[in-house]
């Protein structure tokens, strides 16, 4: 059956099979083409730099960052919300675009979730609407879901497969609001001049328009499990300005390869650069795609930098499992910690990451009786991950084991910490400064054990210049 929804009319057909065949022969598998504008698909282009408060719903452009002003990208909604019953098992999503026009050479565009609602007219670089500003500045991106070189030759098409976000949006596993809510961005680096135009859903040649082509089955899903079982592994690591090894060389490839290896479930990455002098590229959407290209999963990730700014040094968390909500508490001493509830096997757990000051004890405490104060306004069960800058012996971690579990303590008391010869201990750092708490309160987690990496290379090269820990816990 292929189902067409123009202009808020649906028009059926329906593909004879003979009368002995049953009904669901018949309506096993349905397509619908989302293509009309206003009624089921809106746009609109956010720039940056002084353009950053204006509003584009007319255009569909991308381009990567030579200048602030030149920095470009492109937000697309789909109405899967009124289309498409709520809890159906999605076949296939797959966005396609036209392209109007484009600068010299071939760009690699890339297709994010975009994680927050946002008005046609209304958003901005800046604002998702009038009263609302993102979260981060230029749209609030999740996982980056498929990736196409784009050349310059008008007319060409280009799809986007998109169907685990589609999947996620319809069973309702993302909210109330199923939507299918995307950005388009430029993954290469700046030169003169990348532009990417695409033809926008106004457009009078209907054939042109972008498009989302859903195939559906007959069956409900129901809304979708957050997670296949109990256990839970949480890895944290320093990145390193995103990826300098102790070679001295930004990876990021190669960082994330290594990452991927543990097999992780949600993540916690500090000093991750977005365009700075480290790298002038958005490292967060970067390590979200490669961790993708490594594991073959979809990852949904929230970064914020330690001031807060839209372009930084910061943390980031990732996850197999889409966030129900997040938030961003800045600390003092332009530091910073971003929280993620994530639902495993049933429970709503408060995942957080941070990265207290390198310098100053003062500095650290007073960063550490804020984090604590504002956690403890968050459910149950809790983790806090991240550079603490400070020895398992400081005032630092004391403070901390008041309330909350140093996992790799526990486990080492335990029996169940695993480290390599030479560092028994577990130094992430010169010593222990990287950890993995969780709350004394957190009853449904229980910890199975925690592990040091050695991330050593043939060369003795390390990703990074920190080790990375990982602590496993069963969700009861």
């Amino acid at each position: 059956m292929t189902r067409f929804v123009s202009n808020g009319c649906r028009r059926v057909t329906f593909g004879l099979v003979g009368l002995a065949a049953s009904v669901s022969a018949v309506a096993a598998q349905t397509t619908i083409t989302l293509s009309q504008p206003k009624i089921q698909v809106v746009y609109a282009t956010l720039r940056a730099g002084s353009h950053a408060n204006t509003n584009y719903p007319t255009n569909l452009t991308t381009r990567a960052a030579d200048s602030a002003d030149n920095h470009h990208r492109a937000i697309i909604k789909f109405d899967t919300h009124n289309t498409i019953p709520e809890g159906t098992a999605i076949t296939s999503a797959v966005m396609t675009l036209t392209l109007k026009s484009g600068a010299a050479g071939s760009r690699t565009i890339g297709a994010y979730q975009v994680t927050t609602s946002w008005a046609e007219t209304e958003a901005t670089w800046n604002n998702r609407r009038t009263s609302n500003t993102w979260m981060t500045a230029g749209g609030d991106l999740g996982s980056l879901l498929a990736q196409q070189a784009v050349s310059n030759v008008a007319g060409t098409k280009v799809s986007f497969d998109v169907t685990p976000l589609v999947r996620q949006v319809v069973s309702g596993a993302l909210g109330s609001s199923r939507y299918t809510r995307l950005a388009l961005v430029d993954m290469n680096s700046a030169t003169s001049d990348t532009t990417r135009d695409f033809y926008t859903p106004d457009d009078s040649d209907s054939s042109r328009r972008p498009s989302l082509t859903v195939k559906y089955g007959s069956g409900s899903t129901g809304p979708v499990s957050s997670a296949p079982s109990s256990t839970i592994r949480v890895l944290d690591w320093n990145s390193h300005h995103g990826g300098v090894g102790t070679d001295g060389v930004l990876d990021a490839d190669r960082f994330i390869k290594k990452a991927a290896s543990f097999k992780p479930d949600i993540v916690s990455f500090n000093e991750v650069e977005r365009f700075t002098g480290w790298g002038n590229y958005d490292g967060p959407a970067v390590m979200a795609g490669l961790m993708k290209k490594y594991t073959g999963q979809t990852w949904y990730y929230k970064f914020t930098t330690a001031t807060g700014a839209a372009k930084g040094n910061g943390n980031l968390i990732m996850s197999r499992f889409p966030f129900d909500s997040s938030e961003v508490r800045l600390l003092s001493h332009n530091r910073a910690a971003i929280d993620g509830v994530i639902n495993i096997n049933g429970r709503s757990i408060n995942f957080t990451s941070t990265h207290l000051d390198a310098d100053s004890t003062s500095y650290r405490l007073t960063e550490i009786g804020e984090l604590t104060a504002w956690a403890s306004g968050l459910a149950e069960p809790r983790i806090i991950a991240g550079d603490f800058n400070a020895w398992p012996s400081t005032t630092e971690n004391q403070t901390m084991i008041k309330t909350y579990v140093d996992s790799w303590a526990l486990a080492q008391a335990e029996g169940t910490a695993v480290a390599y010869a030479g560092n028994t201990s577990g130094a992430t750092r010169n010593s222990r400064i990287d950890y993995i708490y969780y709350s004394k309160g957190a009853t449904a987690l229980k910890l199975q054990s925690s592990q040091v990496f050695d991330v050593r290379d043939a060369n003795g090269v390390m990703p990074s210049d920190h080790r990375p820990v990982m602590s496993v816990f069963t969700v009861k």
